[in-house]
């Protein structure tokens, strides 16, 4: 065991980012909890088979929690006495949003709610949660800087994720514990998410299906590979930011691989990596889409001495191979 070693819960384990990082912090000999509530948003298998594969293996538990039962989550605290929270638990996707609001409610503003009193009463030295690129919305003016505007999201999940943010400085400022929101940028990886572009488009391609591709292919992308997301994850975690004179112990970061690559590129990209062609359906944009997202990691690199790096090509491969073992299994 690391003798400085952290309690850590991270909420949403069995998901995609989170089973990632859950599995590292374990990894590096801290004592770690996770919680997810299993949900059907896509087949719950894939969350279990992710429990399995990288959570047990390195002694990490999942319980069964949902963050918008107050009581149950406060329980799940006065269990573990966590002195680090990273908040992956969320409900995600921008198209869903429009079909779904109140998932989104309830889990991304009441189940936020929720672990922010529970991370006050636990006195946690650090929350660390998930905010998401898409605050940015339509903004032209690239890369994406921290302090630009964020207040004109164009999706309600983006708007969650805003509201995500200003929510934590409040508490951070009003009960002074620290906390910093991270603004992921498409992320993509082995035991991903299937409603994401790569993972569908991959498994259509190879079952020669065509693809849905939106704006003619002219959107971009700040792709970012999973494993760099648990890198930032992880520096950040223990080096949570001083308040400034006056102001809160919070802070948001980007954390994209700031490299943004048309969607069509990134199709010629999937096709060589797999060695299919694709179909191509076009379709117009979407109702919540954005242009292009591109993220200036200047301010993660200031603090953590880090930033993603890693080429598209490389971590599609990485792709490629898990899901060609997967789907074998």
């Amino acid at each position: 065991m690391n003798a400085t070693a952290a309690t850590i819960l991270v909420t949403g384990a069995a998901g995609f980012i989170g089973s990632h990082v859950a599995a590292r912090l374990a990894g590096l000999g801290h004592v770690v909890l996770g919680c997810d509530n299993f949900n059907d948003y896509y087949d719950p298998a894939l969350k279990h088979e992710r429990v399995a594969a990288l959570l047990a293996p390195r002694g990490v538990r999942c319980e069964t929690v949902e963050i918008a039962d107050a009581a149950r989550l406060q329980a799940l605290f006065d269990q573990c006495k966590p002195t680090h929270v990273v908040h992956l638990a969320a409900q995600a996707g921008v198209r869903y949003s429009l079909s779904n609001p109140q998932a989104y409610i309830q889990s991304n503003l009441a189940g936020f709610a929720n672990i922010l009193e529970a991370c006050r009463s636990a006195r946690v030295r650090h929350l660390l949660y998930a905010s998401s690129s898409s605050v940015y919305g339509a903004n032209s003016q690239t890369p994406f800087r921290e302090d630009d505007r964020t207040d004109e999201p164009v999706s309600l999940y983006a708007a969650t994720k805003k509201s995500n943010e200003l929510m934590a400085y409040c508490y951070s400022h009003l009960y002074g514990f620290p906390a910093s929101g991270l603004r992921f940028f498409t992320v993509y990886g082995p035991w991903g998410r299937p409603d994401m572009a790569y993972f569908s488009f991959a498994e259509k391609m190879l079952r020669g299906e065509p693809i849905p591709v939106f704006a003619n292919g002219e959107l971009y992308r700040d792709f970012t590979y999973v494993d760099d997301i648990v890198e930032g994850v992880v520096r950040l975690l223990f080096k949570p930011v001083e308040a400034k004179e006056g102001g809160a112990p919070h802070t948001v970061f980007n954390i994209g691989n700031h490299q943004p690559v048309r969607v069509m590129d990134f199709v010629a990209t999937l096709e060589r990596v797999l060695g299919v062609k694709a179909r191509i359906d076009f379709q117009p944009m979407q109702p919540g889409d954005v242009p292009a997202t591109f993220a200036d990691t200047w301010r993660l690199r200031q603090h953590v001495g880090f930033s993603p790096s890693t080429a598209l090509e490389a971590g599609l491969e990485q792709f490629r191979d898990w899901y060609l073992a997967w789907k074998d299994a």
